[in-house]
């Protein structure tokens, strides 16, 4: 199956809503892997399946405990939890001085991920930068979208990323559902110089994000936040069914094309 990283540059554009939002309606089984080493929130944020507390000691950390031994991609499912709704997630680490002692993790992480027999991956990668460690587990993904809102720094600071990166990758924008489409066309004009494999939206709708916490179904389903994540995973779907067909032309070998000259 395929490993998809989420994350941004600047600030804190809502990817982990976006990444909630995405595996709630992903068209395939799929596994939220909270892998931002600054620290995450699904364990407080969210409720487990029995509408509890998910455990916030099960997760990336009681996995980097044992997979100094090892880590094969089926040891993920015995450190994962259930949200209401069904998902499945790997909570992260929650706060940033837990990362110091899992700097070798990202790698076998990010391989074991990739590998996951059944599921995508959802991988939520917070803000990018920050861990230089983290490529290790880029590296691994078959495809990377970085989220942005439509002002001039965040655009500015993702043009820098997408130069930094060293592959392709896809931006959504996180827009405001007044100005929705012409922000995305935006964005898109500001990184047309740029081998981005797509420019997408995803609407910044903070009534939909509180529903997300834990009331599925019903006005969740019809909150502007859940329609257009169903339009962004069928365009994520496209794109890595597009790039599996250019990698089996190449050989196997995944596209990385830098910015245009």
């Amino acid at each position: 199956m395929a490993l998809i990283v989420l994350a941004a540059d600047k600030g804190a554009p809502g990817v982990t809503t976006a990444a909630t939002a995405l595996g709630a309606v992903w068209p395939r089984p799929v596994l939220l892997a909270e892998c931002d080493p600054s620290g995450g929130d699904l364990a407080y944020r969210l409720p487990g399946e029995d509408v509890g507390v998910l455990n916030p000691g099960r997760g990336l950390l009681s996995l980097g405990a044992v997979a100094r031994r090892g880590l094969r991609a089926e040891l993920i499912y015995e450190h994962t939890q259930r949200l209401v709704g069904g998902l499945d997630v790997l909570t992260g680490l929650t706060n940033a001085e837990q990362a110091a002692g899992l700097t070798w993790l990202w790698g076998p992480l990010g391989r074991s991920l990739a590998a996951l027999p059944g599921a995508d991956v959802l991988a939520d990668c917070g803000r990018l930068g920050s861990h230089p460690q983290m490529n290790d587990l880029i590296a691994e993904a078959d495809e990377v979208v970085l989220f942005t809102r439509a002002s001039l720094d965040h655009v500015a600071h993702l043009r820098e990323r997408l130069t930094l990166l060293g592959r392709r990758a896809g931006v959504v924008v996180i827009a405001d559902p007044r100005a929705y489409r012409a922000s995305i066309e935006e964005v898109r004009r500001i990184v047309s110089g740029w081998d981005v494999t797509f420019v997408g939206g995803l609407a910044h709708d903070p009534k939909g994000a509180e529903l997300l916490r834990g009331q599925w179904g019903g006005r969740l389903d019809r909150s502007l936040l859940i329609r257009t994540a169903r339009d962004l995973a069928g365009r994520l779907m496209a794109q890595l069914t597009a790039d599996a067909a250019a990698s089996d032309a190449q050989g196997g070998t995944r596209p990385t094309r830098g910015p245009r000259s």
